[in-house]
């Protein structure tokens, strides 16, 4: 029996596999075009198979994107809150894992915690698939890496600058960059840097990730400008965050030191108004619904990838 493929940490993950998923789902997509959204596609990778989806937080993009994915493959999908599930009421998580494993074909959680998943993927005997953590993002980052390949063509060799919180979705971008060949200016607070075993990781597989306090040090020249919102769920220094952040705001002043044809990405919500302006989410360097159009596209092919059809 071939070893499970987890889907959790990009940083885990081969280069190769990751260009495969990218190139899957750029041809997965073309080959949908003008179908319907409920139609399977031709080869219905994952016929007969069900996705388990557990949610420890609110989510819009995520819920609806795995479920449209799993259903375009072919697939099922079961839904649940985890505080509908024992796992809610204290059942261990290696017991849900080992349950779930023989009821399911793949399990997606959107987590609180990241070692959860860890655990959950330690004790699984089907493949578990990071939705969201409080340490990474890993599935919209591919679904951004395929939104840049199609407006800019291959993301290696360009330049992508992240500006404000040096949060989850951060981190998986630093994961991927060794992998992907792509240089990653980072601009953030000091209290509010990225994480430093991420940075000295990446740097040990020769990534290019340089950090600095300046946003128009990190944007000057940039091929993609990207943020986040500045508070995230469970994050308790709201006022804190504000303060420290709002020079970090993506404005069109700020879009204007990247390159001409930069494109601006956010992988939403976004609180218009404190990480970015109208101006630049709706403006015509943004490619934010494409973004968001391509968690499907991208999901797809990070299933199919764990099935082991890509």
């Amino acid at each position: 029996m071939s070893q499970v493929r987890h889907f959790i940490d990009l940083w885990k993950i081969e280069a190769a596999d990751l260009r495969a998923i990218l190139d899957d789902a750029r041809a997965r997509k073309a080959a949908r075009l003008g179908w319907p959204k409920g139609r399977p596609d031709a080869d219905r990778p994952a016929q007969d198979r069900t996705l388990a989806m557990i949610f420890e937080k609110h989510s819009t993009r995520t819920r609806f994107s795995f479920d449209a994915a799993m259903r375009q493959l072919g697939g099922d999908v079961i839904i649940s809150n985890a505080s509908d599930m024992q796992l809610g009421r204290g059942e261990p998580i290696e017991d849900t894992a080992r349950v779930l494993s023989r009821m399911v074909d793949a399990i997606m959680v959107r987590a609180n915690v990241h070692e959860d998943l860890e655990r959950l993927a330690l004790n699984a005997q089907v493949p578990v698939i990071n939705g969201l953590s409080d340490r990474g993002h890993p599935c919209q980052i591919m679904a951004d890496i395929l939104t840049i390949e199609e407006h800019r063509g291959p993301v290696a060799g360009k330049t992508l600058a992240w500006v404000g919180d040096g949060n989850n979705m951060c981190a998986s971008f630093i994961h991927a960059a060794p992998k992907l060949g792509y240089r990653l200016n980072i601009a953030s607070p000091a209290v509010y840097h990225p994480d430093l075993v991420d940075l000295a990781r990446a740097a040990e597989q020769q990534g290019m990730v340089h950090t600095t306090d300046d946003p128009r040090e990190a944007v000057k020249g940039a091929d993609v400008v990207m943020t986040d919102t500045w508070v995230s769920m469970g994050d308790t220094d709201h006022d804190e965050r504000i303060d420290a952040l709002e020079p970090y705001q993506v404005d069109e002043a700020l879009m204007d030191e990247a390159k001409s044809d930069a494109v601006f990405l956010h992988c939403l919500p976004a609180h218009r108004g404190e990480e970015v302006t109208d101006a630049v989410i709706d403006g015509p360097q943004s490619l934010v619904w494409d973004q968001a159009e391509n968690r499907i596209h991208a999901q797809k092919s990070i299933l199919a990838w764990c099935f082991e059809k890509v």
